[in-house]
């Protein structure tokens, strides 16, 4: 420790001191004046119980629940010489032998784009990765309504993401799902919005600078507390959906849980679904989406070995193989 840069150790001392007066500034660091601020403001905070057991047997006779999660991994160097294989997953506790894959892949080299030599477009080809692994993810649930028929579909993060990126096999599946009774739900692990920040801001007016619901409902709720977002809150995100806030082990951090707007009577019964699955000593996460993105990952290993069977060795290493690579 005592090699580390002088100018490292202050720089990030003074972060520390101004993420501190950051957290002061919002109700002067009160957590029971927060807490009364979400109950009034944000949506009331009430304590939830999880599925029984008859609960558990009711929703397994009708179909049980399907985690849908989806991975993306990536070899090569710079553009256009990389590939990209694509995987999405849709796996039922009802039929675990039956799970349902959906695949892609992808590299510029057989495509007909061309990068700008100046900025390389990176957001244009995130927003395009975003595309894919989405549509992917999408599809792997339509198959398992059709297939699996189940009670839920657990989506692993926010749906409105699949609005956005998905188009219209997301629209597909919406339709789907209201037609056939299927409760279509997402858990979002890392939660990225702001909504109750915004509100406390329209509130007082001295708080400054952007804060994110992750931090404010660090530590606020206690285990098995839920939050159903009042619907003016939700009104700067597209219409059509409603959401909720959930701590769900004995982590501090919260999860969230969205579903579509038809279905949103179901709310809670799913956050209660999503508490039972969830072991209390986890980060939060429901046990069978963490079952589901381990079995869809793609891990770097799988990719090399993918690569090395698969592709010719001329094409493998002229195309695919970076400058790193050959390094290690």
């Amino acid at each position: 420790m005592d090699s580390i840069n002088k100018e490292l150790s202050n720089l990030l001392e003074k972060v520390n001191s101004e993420i501190q007066k950051k957290q002061k500034s919002v109700m002067d660091g009160d957590k029971i004046k927060l807490k009364s601020f979400m109950d009034s403001e944000i949506g009331k905070i009430k304590r939830i119980e999880k599925l029984s057991s008859l609960e558990l047997h009711d929703i397994h006779s009708k179909g049980g629940i399907s985690g849908v999660d989806g991975s993306v991994n990536r070899a090569g160097g710079s553009y256009p010489h990389f590939i990209e294989l694509y995987q999405g997953l849709a796996k039922s506790t009802v039929f675990r032998d039956n799970p349902i894959f959906i695949s892609g892949v992808y590299t510029p080299i057989l495509s007909e784009e061309k990068e700008d030599s100046l900025t390389g477009e990176t957001d244009v080809r995130e927003d395009q990765r975003n595309i894919r692994l989405a549509t992917i993810e999408v599809e792997a649930a339509i198959g398992s309504v059709r297939e699996h028929k189940p009670y839920a579909i657990m989506m692993d993060g926010g749906l409105i993401r699949y609005n956005i990126y998905a188009g219209d096999a997301w629209s597909r599946l919406v339709e789907l799902c209201e037609a056939t009774g299927t409760i279509l739900m997402g858990v979002i692990k890392d939660i990225k919005t702001s909504a109750v920040g915004e509100r406390l801001k329209e509130l007082d007016g001295r708080i400054e600078g952007v804060l994110y619901d992750r931090e404010l409902l660090f530590g606020l709720l206690e285990y098995g507390e839920f939050i159903h977002i009042n619907e003016d809150i939700n009104r700067k995100e597209p219409k059509g959906y409603s959401s909720g806030f959930l701590r769900s082990s004995l982590y501090p951090m919260v999860i969230g849980i969205d579903m579509i707007e038809s279905q949103s009577q179901k709310l809670e019964e799913m956050a209660r679904l999503v508490l039972t699955l969830t072991p209390e000593n986890s980060r939060g996460v429901p046990l069978w989406l963490d079952i589901v993105d381990k079995e869809v990952k793609i891990s770097d290993d799988m990719m090399k070995a993918l690569m090395e069977r698969y592709l010719d060795r001329g094409i493998y290493e002229r195309y695919f193989v970076s400058e790193r690579d050959k390094r290690s």
